[in-house]
């Protein structure tokens, strides 16, 4: 047995989905207009996790350009069936409903290649598959409801969908619009065929502070369902705001070789109760059954701090996806952390041995398009980050550097800018759309130019060869201050800020490293 702290996928991995097929667990999770996008990660034991592949990985599969921030890529299902992986997501715009859609994906191998996107002609968000035992495939999902009895009502759906048509068949079945009256949200559901008996876990709430879990059960797929009475199942909205951790939910289940269950979810670590930089991160929850319904965390009644897991034969290694044990130090160009926005890494940048050659672009980061842009999430409440550009092919007018970024409207960025008289270092700060911008002179090094960066918490401070020139606070980037769903993306950037691009920057070093106590730069 070995104990594994929580959360398992720390930084921004919301809306956890897992299936487990012979000894592997699978994992996807979502990642809105990050790209690539989905990663599948692979486990044995739920604590060591790998990334093997991505669902979204070429270019062409979905469309992303103009998806502003926290819209793209919602709530993804794994699951295996029929001989094949099956992935169910939907594709978002905050701003245009008329784009997207929900899709289906499927697989032989779950590292890919995955098939080009099915779109499936049901509306709403948060689709989700289950396989009867008569080889029969459902299709369910929450929308708003039709007839809402109050405002944000949500329904959730079900219906059969044809492998051989690739297409939803028959009656369309309505089964649940919410365990408590004025709940909102009913997301993130999934049917499982348990004990002959179906149960439907669906989160309700919103993806916030008052998120819950909430069950119900019935006979047959199509319903009636009655829920638990003692419905929502699980939450931590009652702890009040000095938990550390808040806003669980959105569960789905998987069991062990053992018998065993588990529920991954999403909850957030929020020090002061309400912001969390680091994003909906993905949690493990003990599960057990009693008098015919599922109880998460028995006798505790809370994401418990460590997970006992009996299967496992040694501890966790370093270089595992726990928050302070993962590997550190200089992310390389095949390191699968790296994304890019609304396009593929090698989309924007060419891998060069160790480095990225990232040529510029007319795109800027307040623009939901495809910048030249390379990031990774944070993943650590304290780190350190350092980046070493080589800025020498940046033509007149271009800049680049570091970026800490939740979206176009809010983001804060050091950077050297080419200019007549030579590089000019600035900084900027972004908030709401409004921006703040400083000059610092010239850059200490005027062929590589060495930035860095240091989160502590809520505080964040931006240098330049040591010396700190722009500060940031966590609380006014987070998810809750600018009505995203993102946890915080560390990253460089080059733009042209709207001319015809001609040059390029070179990210020769990107070092990643949760910080060591007492240490406040590198």
């Amino acid at each position: 047995m070995i104990e594994v702290d929580n959360p398992i996928l720390p930084g921004c991995h919301p809306d956890p989905s897992v299936c487990r097929v012979g000894e592997w667990y699978y994992l996807v999770s979502s990642t809105f207009e990050y790209l690539p996008g989905l990663p599948v990660l692979r486990s044995r034991d739920l604590v060591r996790w790998e990334t093997i592949g991505h669902v979204v990985d070429r270019p062409g599969m979905l469309e992303f350009d103009g998806i502003g921030s926290s819209g793209g890529l919602y709530a993804p299902t794994i699951r295996h069936g029929l001989g094949l992986y099956w992935v169910v997501c939907a594709l978002v715009d905050r701003d245009d409903a008329s784009r997207g859609g929900n899709f289906l994906v499927t697989a032989t191998d779950p590292a890919g290649p995955w098939s080009d996107p099915v779109m499936l002609d049901a509306g709403g968000i948060d689709p989700s598959i289950a396989f009867d035992d008569d080889g029969r495939v459902w299709l369910h999902g929450t929308r708003l409801a039709a007839e809402p009895e109050w405002p944000d009502q949500t329904e959730v759906w079900v219906r059969e969908y044809s492998p051989a048509r690739q297409a939803l068949v028959g009656e369309e079945h309505v089964i649940w619009r919410g365990a408590v009256r004025g709940a909102v949200w009913a997301e993130g559901p999934h049917l499982y065929r348990i004990d002959g008996r179906w149960f439907l876990i669906a989160a309700e709430g919103g993806t916030e502070f008052h998120h819950a879990v909430s069950v119900a059960r019935a006979d047959r797929i199509t319903g009636p369902y009655v829920g638990n009475r003692a419905n929502p199942v699980f939450t931590h909205r009652h702890l009040g705001r000095t938990s550390e951790v808040i806003g669980a939910g959105h569960a789905d289940l998987v069991q062990a070789p053992d018998g065993s269950w588990q529920a991954v979810m999403l909850a957030m670590r929020a020090a002061d109760g309400r912001h969390y930089p680091l994003g909906r991160e993905t949690f493990l929850c003990p599960l057990s059954w009693e008098d015919g319904w599922p109880v998460f965390a028995p006798g505790e009644g809370r994401l418990p701090r460590t997970v006992r897991i009996p299967w496992p034969a040694s501890a966790a290694p370093p270089g595992s996806w726990q928050p302070d044990d993962r590997v550190a130090g200089v992310i390389a160009p095949a390191d699968p952390r790296w994304t890019a926005l609304r396009a593929l890494p090698a989309e924007v940048a060419v891998a060069e041995g160790g480095a990225w050659r990232l040529p510029v672009r007319a795109t800027s980061l307040r623009e939901a398009s495809a910048p030249a842009f390379l990031g990774v999430r944070q993943q650590h409440q304290d780190v350190e980050v350092r980046c070493v550009l080589d800025v020498r092919g940046l033509a007149e007018g271009e800049s680049a550097g570091l970026v800490l970024r939740q979206s176009e409207r809010d983001h804060v960025t050091l950077f050297v800018s080419r200019t007549a008289e030579g590089l000019l270092l600035s900084s900027e700060r972004r908030r709401a759309g409004d921006a703040l911008r400083q000059d610092h002179g010239a850059p200490a090094d005027a062929d590589e130019v060495e930035f860095a960066l240091s989160g502590r918490g809520y505080d964040y401070v931006l240098r330049h060869e040591g010396v700190a020139l722009v500060t940031a606070d966590g609380r006014e980037l987070d998810a809750s201050a600018t009505g995203g769903f993102l946890g915080l993306w560390i990253g460089v950037h080059a733009t042209s800020g709207g001319a015809d691009p001609r040059g390029e920057a070179r990210v020769t070093r990107f070092e990643y490293a949760p910080a060591r106590p007492g240490r406040r730069d590198r």
